[in-house]
């Protein structure tokens, strides 16, 4: 080797270890450097975390990911009580496409920015949590609320983020639906589009705590999650593998809150102490506070036709809304066939044992979604060519583009709505009956609930649980019990369209003096099914709902129901976008408990069912009449 050379080589060798610590140095007190940030030099996005200030002094934290070169971008801008840090933090890709869930990354790759915000109270935001927390005003005393802290975000983001245009989107799912929505209630002027998907807007309606007064006891399990602590650290433990058992030896809604040690929780006590639709409901309720405030920002209302916790919301949503939507250019909606959230994975082509055909959830994001950010947010986009309303049809699994929704109803609509009665013989039919006396007759008893699907019945967060599908769930298992009555057409020799709400008029008497009423509307697939042998005779709801009996004249005030005499109910069930094709058949089930997703009616008449005792629950004999004098139908939104 040359002299130069190896002088060369020795100079580095004696650097090098004069860079490694001496032994006399002192070590530091911990391997874990103090404040440590990942290098984003090999990354296409950087992360930027920031504690933004509300107008009460309160921060809230928010992750920023920023793609590399970004220049007057817009902002999509998401509130979620799930953290923000596992919503986009931690990942393990350099690459947003692989790194962020499917429609941030896709969003990004479109040129937004992406920021994700833990609400008030939450994870690494400061300030009180308050679940789905009320505009100021009579049910919250303070200053601020969801409304106001997406104000302050919005000001902060467009005034402190230089890669921004200074126009933003919000969007979220399910909570960060319902936060969505609050922002279009006194919207920054910034705020060019809104996206709520799935979004929570009636609890005691049609969403997350009760359906038509039934309580869904299940929502136990998150409520105890989101509560507990501000970072979801616990969950709950159920004393059987199949909670059927659990809910069934707890007793009511409020025994199970007091084995499980939430009694005293606010959230339950809040439920517990506003049975009926009160004004604590109706002054949160969003469909009504936005039917109220002008439309200024354009929104695109997202839909699931089995969405298994907020069916109710958007569609809700979109009509309080229509009418202020003069030239049909500002709300919008699209209808999909999936789960609650389901538009946002990677490939919605199925659903359960039910396959669309094609990835529904991909076609709704590139065709629907992206270019509806672009045209409201992005400098000099056109137009996108989207319809007021882009539902797809299952059953014949095509998507249609509609001006309006519902396509079919009552009155004021293309098509109008047809009855189908339920028979004496247990049929279903396009006529009327003509018997002048005819029911059909079982017996309810609370000691042996109908479940809502099959056993075992995992509890929502079990790591095996399917909960869900479970309202694509095969019916045949309810069929089977003596305590629900099933009605079934003959064989369709013709496709059956419906596009808008089926509305159930049943005629019942109960020997007690309350009751629930299921109802499901189910398409029934042909003995032998050619296509997929494995979906023969396959019993598909395409909607099911409960009322409770008591709130059958006024969700306000429940009244006992007269035992032995014929009541009407009407029942609103989900609005559907569904193709009965010929070959198969319309089947309606109605029974009268649904558990243990809703907690039991104790079939006589109680002040309060969360607190009833266990001998206020007894048997009752259900009828449901089926004559010229009582016709029981459902009200069908067929399209013609």
């Amino acid at each position: 080797m040359p002299v130069r050379r190896c002088l060369a080589a020795l100079l580095a060798s004696a650097l090098a270890v004069a860079a490694l610590p001496s032994a006399a140095e002192p070590l530091p007190a911990s391997d874990i450097p103090a404040d440590f940030k990942p290098s984003d030099a090999l990354k296409d996005f950087t992360i930027r975390e920031v504690q933004i200030p509300m107008r009460d002094g309160v921060k809230l934290h928010v992750n920023l990911v920023i793609p590399k070169g970004a220049r007057n971008a817009p902002i999509i801008f998401s509130r979620t009580p799930y953290s923000a840090d596992k919503a986009i933090t931690g990942l393990a890709s350099n690459r947003y496409a692989l790194a962020l869930p499917v429609t941030y990354a896709e969003l990004a790759a479109a040129g937004y920015i992406i920021a994700v915000q833990d609400v008030r109270g939450r994870y690494r935001s400061e300030g009180d949590y308050i679940v789905t927390r009320p505009l100021a005003g009579p049910l919250n005393p303070t200053d601020v609320d969801h409304s106001t802290d997406t104000w302050d975000s919005i000001d902060w983001l467009v005034k402190n983020v230089p890669e921004t245009n200074g126009k933003v989107g919000t969007i979220g799912v399910s909570y960060g639906g319902f936060t969505t929505l609050m922002s279009l209630v006194n919207p920054h002027p910034a705020l060019g589009a809104a996206v709520p998907i799935n979004p929570l807007v009636d609890g005691w309606v049609g969403d997350d705590w009760f359906h038509n007064g039934a309580y869904r006891q299940s929502f136990l399990d998150w409520v105890y999650r989101m509560t507990a602590d501000k970072s979801s650290k616990h969950a709950l433990q159920f004393d059987h593998y199949d909670t059927y058992e659990s809910w069934l030896g707890a007793g009511s809604a409020s025994d199970m809150a007091k084995v499980l040690g939430i009694a005293d929780f606010p959230v339950f006590r809040k439920a517990a102490a506003h049975p009926a639709y009160d004004e604590y409901w109706q002054q949160q309720a969003l469909d009504r506070i936005l039917a109220k405030e002008p439309l200024k920002v354009p929104t695109l209302h997202v839909h699931s036709l089995w969405d298994q916790e907020d069916i109710y919301g958007a569609p809700a949503v979109y009509k309080a809304m229509e009418p202020k939507d003069a030239g049909n250019s500002r709300n919008y909606m699209i209808i999909g066939p999936w789960q609650h959230g389901q538009s946002n994975v990677q490939n919605g082509a199925k659903l359960g044992a039910i396959d669309f055909g094609s990835n529904t959830s991909a076609w709704y994001r590139s065709e629907v979604l992206i270019p509806f950010f672009d045209a409201h947010l992005k400098d000099g986009a056109p137009k996108a060519d989207l319809a007021p309303v882009t539902a797809f049809e299952t059953g014949a699994n095509v998507w249609h583009r509609y001006d309006r929704w519902p396509i079919s109803c009552a009155s004021d609509c293309p098509s109008q709505s047809k009855p189908i009665y339920l028979q004496p013989d247990g049929g279903l039919g396009w006529s009327a009956p003509a018997a002048r006396a005819a029911f059909a007759e079982y017996v309810s008893d609370p000691a042996r609930p109908v479940t809502y699907r099959e056993r075992p019945i995992l509890s929502t967060y079990n790591p095996n649980t399917t909960w869900g599908r479970w309202l694509v769930d095969d019916q045949r298992f309810a069929e089977a019990r003596p305590d629900v009555v099933t009605f079934v057409s003959e064989v369709l020799t013709e496709d059956v369209r419906l596009a808008g709400q089926p509305i159930a008029k049943v005629f019942a008497s109960t020997s007690g003096t309350d009751s629930d009423w299921v109802v499901k509307l189910i398409d029934v697939y042909p003995a032998e099914y050619p296509a997929a042998p494995e979906m023969g005779g396959y019993e598909l709801a395409i909607s099911m709902d409960i009322l409770r009996g008591r709130y059958r004249d006024d969700p306000s005030k429940p009244t006992a129901i007269p035992a032995n005499k014929v009541v009407p109910y009407e029942i609103r069930l989900p609005d559907v976008s569904h193709r009965f094709l010929k070959g198969h058949r319309i089947m309606v089930q109605i029974q009268s408990s649904w558990f243990p997703l809703y907690d039991r009616n104790p079939q006589t008449f109680v002040p309060n069912i969360f607190f009833a005792k266990k001998e206020d629950y007894r048997k009752a004999t259900q009828r449901i009449y089926t004559s010229s004098q009582y016709p029981s139908r459902i009200e069908l939104p067929v399209v013609e």
